[in-house]
This record gives structure tokens, C-alpha cells and sequence, in this order.
């Protein structure tokens, strides 16, 4: 026994059996002999398959996933740049373009401002309903040029009953609220932003803006975004930046929000700098009603409607710009289940949306062809697209198996300065937040399994596509309460529950990680183990260790 050594095979990274299970092949040399020999034969095998085939297609991702993070990085470069140079040299949309104030006509009085339809679609919103309703009926804006719709799509009777009772409320108030409800809920979102267009009284609207349920515009928004629609011809929307009443709420909220500034600060505002395009959000912007007819109106034929106009807009020549000035307040998604939803809708529609609208944007003759190049790679392809695929399949795949495969190396570019350019790039749009870079980098990098699933939903068109799941509000409450249904709800099973694809990452990830603290040489291990922690943590987060908890 003290004699004995590990069993090992040539070209084996470590040592096929320890120790203790090596000793008995040395004592009794008959029978364990041809096993060994058996089990040599069985290893040189796996070793000639890894060496011959795994280690080829490994190098092959490591260099297309070195291409993608090249791609991506350059992108944040240049967005980056622009933003910069924006706030450095001031060039504010106020400088760029003409913005008067809107003011009372001697002559024509109230008349001499245009006629705005504010839109407010909603689904089932008990806790924010009065919020935004609230919001946006107290708008400054003379009385007469005023029309709030509110889109009720509710399937619960008694929040309906809710919804209709408070617009009365602001009618009786001298408010012109139009409360809108529909018979199915055809085209979710789109659908209902469709047909309220075609009311007779919006014929005589020139602009629209649109507020989801949860956000709340200050009362000067109409003052401080119309004046660029009215005095600049050529522009049809204007976007105004998100402001988060719970980013504080818990980690999640506070990880995502590094996320959105980044967004705001640095992709619309670069965008918006340069003149390239920038989709609209969804919500808290204003558009110019003869743009979107142009266009061709609302689509239901993503989970995106709203990039869909936006894309459609600007090929026939509308311009966009953002407005980083004007906040409007709104929530963040505060439980995983939430949070989860949003994000897969996120990362499958564009992509979803980029297969269905690609051979358009080509088709269209009002873009030159640079324009139309760098909306296809710049927005959809690296942004929308490898963004999501490169995080997972590199940082969370190929990295870690390249421990198990030593004929493979990966270039430092790749495993340090490009990740490391990107972290830093992504915490400038919240600096309070730096201290919290790692978590969000380990929290990301757990989502983007997700995400990949998602794009790669959109891409091929298949599984959950068109799935719309409206993202839970929990407005000023943390306690929602509860209806027929939620009672009616039974709790699903542990099983059920958890997140296995993670949790299998989790122990994937752990056992590589201890394999390179033995043997390797590049220590991965240092964020391979946290990152394995982050999965197994996300892999049980649907059970309450991550976000905020609601009770049943």
C-alpha cells in the first residue's frame, strides 16, 4: 500500500484514480491487472476523442466567441465615446434642436397649443391603477387639448370596477378621461394601443404619449417634451429617461438598475447624439400621430411592438431623439418570477423582431446603405443578438471546459481585458453603485442562460415566441391584496420550483473549478467558484433567496 501511486494515463491532465483506489491494482496484479489495462484502454480512447475532436471545436468556439466579444466591446466603445462627448462638449438635445416654450396666445388663447391624447394601458393593475391614472391626469396642459385614455384590458371584474370608478372620478373633475375596454385581449399591449387610435375623438390629436401603468410623469412633461415635436418637423418621437421609485428595494433592483442607467446614459444617449437609431422604450415618450401612420401603425406581430414602430419609423425617414433631463418615475420588477418574464420578452422579441424585419430594412429606399448596415449590426445583430449568446456560452461554457481540455488556451484578451472593459463601461451609468460591480457581473452572467434561450426562441421562432406575461407591479406595497384567484392558486412543487438548467450549471461549474484549484495553471477557479455560488443561488431563487418575497 505505501508503495503504491496514483493510476494515471499518459496525456491525462490529472490523475485517473487517487490513491486509495490505485493501491488494490498494485496488490493483485491477475485480475486488476486486465482491468487496468481495460480501463486504459477506455481513457486513451476518451483521450484520442478530446484530443482529435472536442479540442478542434473547442478552439473553433473560443475564436467565434473572441470574434463576438471583439464585436461587443467596439460596440460599447463607441456608444461610449459618443456619450461622452456629448456631455463634455454639451451637446444637449436643447442645443441640437429648436425648443421653444410652449405659451398662451393672446389671440387664440388655449388654442395655440396642440391637441395631446395621453394613452395608459393596463392589465389587471390593482396596486398602481391610481398612480398613474393620477399621473396622468394631472398633466399641465390646458383642459381642451387634453384627452387621457386609459386601456383597460382587465379580466378581474372587480378591478375593472376599480379602474372605471377612478377615471369618474377625474371626470367629475373637469378631466377629459376616455376609459376604453375591449372584448379579448387580441394583440395584448399593441392591440390596445391599435384601437384606441381609432376612436373618432383622436382625429383631432396631433400627438400621443404613452405611460405604462406603473409610471408616474411629472406634471411638467408635456411642457418640457412637445415644443421638439412642434418646432422640428422632421422628428417623431421623444423619449424621456426612467427613474426607479424602488431601485433600493432589495440587491435585484439595485443590479438592475446599474443595467437601466446604463441603457439611458449611454445607448439612447449615443445614440441620440450620433443621429443613428434608438428604439423606443415602450413607455414614457411622445409620439407624433402622423409618424406612427406612416409607418403603418401599432403590430402585434412580436412581443416588441413598440422597437417593431420604432424600426418602421425610422425607415421611412423619422427622426428620434432623448431627452435625458425629463425622468419619469416608475417600477422596477422586484420578485424573480417578475424580473425573469420581463427579461426573457426583452431578449426574445428584438430578436424575434430582427428575422421578421431584416429583409425590410434592406428593401427600404429611403436609407443609404451605411444607415441600414449599422441598424442591422450595430442594434440588432451585436447588441440584440450575440450580446446575449457570447456572455453564456463563453464566460459560462467555453472558459470553464477549457480547463477539462488543456490542448486548448484562451487568449487573455478574452478572459481578462475584454470583460474587464465592459465591467467598467457598464458601471459608469451608476456610479453609487460601483461597490455593487461584482455581484451585478456574477448576477448577469446567471441571467444570460436565460436571455440565450430566449434570443434563440426568437431567432428560430420557436417555444415561447409570443408569449406575453405583463410584469407584476407591487406599487407602494410589498403585500398585494389578495383576490378569488390568488386563493383559488395552489402552491406548485418544490420540483416545480427551482431552476434546474442552473442548478446543473451550478454543479458543472463547481466541479471545473476544483479540477483547475488541482491542476490547472490559469486560475479560473477565482470566478468560477463564485460564479457557481450565483447559479445554485439564481437555480433556487423562485423559492424566495432572491428578490423581493410576495406571500400568497
Amino acid at each position: 500500500m505505501a508503495g503504491a501511486t496514483p493510476l494515471t494515463v499518459t496525456g491525462a491532465p490529472f490523475p485517473i484514480l487517487p490513491l486509495w483506489l490505485s493501491a488494490p491494482f498494485e496488490a493483485t496484479p491477475t485480475f486488476f491487472h486486465s482491468l487496468q489495462q481495460q480501463l486504459d484502454l477506455f481513457v486513451n480512447i476518451v483521450l484520442l476523442i478530446r484530443q482529435n475532436v472536442v479540442a478542434p471545436l473547442l478552439e473553433i468556439a473560443v475564436w467565434i466567441c473572441m470574434v463576438m466579444s471583439t464585436m461587443l466591446v467596439t460596440e460599447k466603445l463607441i456608444m461610449g465615446a459618443a456619450s461622452l462627448y456629448s456631455k463634455l462638449f454639451r451637446r444637449r438635445p436643447h442645443r441640437r434642436y429648436k425648443w421653444v416654450p410652449m405659451r398662451e396666445d393672446l389671440e387664440m388663447g388655449t388654442m395655440a397649443y396642440p391637441t395631446v391624447l395621453v394613452q395608459v394601458p393596463m392589465f389587471n393593475e390593482r396596486q398602481v391603477y391610481k398612480l398613474s391614472i393620477g399621473a396622468a391626469c394631472g398633466l399641465s396642459w390646458p383642459s381642451d387639448r387634453l384627452i387621457v385614455q386609459i386601456l383597460d384590458d382587465s379580466t378581474d371584474p372587480e378591478i375593472k370596477d376599480l379602474v372605471e370608478l377612478e377615471c369618474k372620478k377625474w371626470m367629475n373633475k373637469g378631466i377629459n378621461v376616455k376609459y376604453e375596454i375591449r372584448d379579448n385581449r387580441s394583440g395584448y399591449k399593441a392591440g390596445a394601443l391599435k384601437e384606441g387610435m381609432t376612436k373618432d375623438y383622436v382625429q383631432d390629436c396631433e400627438y400621443v404619449a404613452i405611460f405604462d401603468a406603473d409610471f408616474q410623469p411629472e406634471s411638467d412633461f408635456l411642457l418640457q417634451t412637445i415644443p421638439f415635436l412642434v418646432h422640428n418637423p422632421q422628428i417623431a418621437l421623444v423619449q424621456a429617461r426612467w427613474r426607479f421609485v424602488n431601485s433600493n428595494e432589495c440587491l435585484m433592483t439595485r443590479v438592475q438598475e446599474m443595467s437601466m442607467d446604463y441603457h439611458f446614459k449611454v445607448e439612447q444617449e449615443s445614440g441620440s447624439t450620433m443621429h443613428s437609431f434608438f428604439g423606443f422604450n415602450g413607455t414614457a415618450g411622445v409620439w407624433r400621430i402622423s409618424a406612427i401612420e406612416e409607418a403603418g401603425g401599432w403590430k402585434d406581430r412580436t412581443t416588441v411592438e413598440d422597437m417593431d414602430l420604432a424600426v418602421r419609423a425610422h425607415l421611412v425617414g423619422w427622426k428620434f431623439v432623448f431627452v435625458g433631463s425629463v425622468h419619469v418615475k416608475s417600477e422596477l420588477p422586484s420578485t424573480f418570477r417578475a424580473y425573469r418574464s420581463q427579461q426573457y420578452r426583452w431578449a426574445c422579441g428584438p430578436a424575434n423582431l430582427f428575422r421578421k424585419i431584416c429583409f425590410e430594412i434592406f428593401k427600404t429606399k429611403k436609407l443609404s446603405m451605411w444607415r441600414k448596415l449599422h441598424l442591422v449590426y450595430s442594434f440588432f445583430v451585436a447588441r440584440r443578438v450575440f450580446s446575449h449568446i457570447v456572455t453564456f456560452t463563453f464566460y459560462c461554457i467555453v472558459i470553464p471546459t477549457s480547463i477539462l481540455v488543456p490542448e486548448v488556451s484562451v487568449p487573455k484578451l478574452g478572459v481578462v481585458y475584454i470583460p474587464t472593459t465592459i465591467t467598467i463601461l457598464n458601471s459608469v451609468g451608476t456610479p453609487s453603485s460601483f461597490h455593487l460591480i461584482i455581484f451585478w457581473i456574477f448576477f448577469e452572467n446567471v441571467m444570460s442562460l436565460h436571455r440565450m434561450r430566449a434570443t434563440l426562441s426568437g431567432v428560430f421562432e420557436v417555444g415561447k415566441v409570443n408569449e406575453w406575461i405583463v410584469t407584476k407591479k407591487l406599487g407602494s406595497s410589498s403585500k398585494p391584496a389578495k383576490t378569488e384567484e390568488s386563493m383559488k392558486r395552489t402552491r406548485p412543487s418544490i420540483i416545480n420550483r427551482v431552476l434546474l438548467a442552473e442548478l446543473g450549471m451550478s454543479v458543472y461549474l463547481f466541479i471545473c473549478a476544483t479540477i483547475d484549484l488541482k491542476y490547472g495553471k490559469n486560475h479560473y477557479f477565482f470566478y468560477i467558484y463564485p460564479q457557481a455560488i450565483a447559479f445554485f443561488i439564481m437555480g433556487l431563487g423562485p423559492l424566495g433567496l432572491v428578490g423581493t418575497v410576495v406571500p400568497n
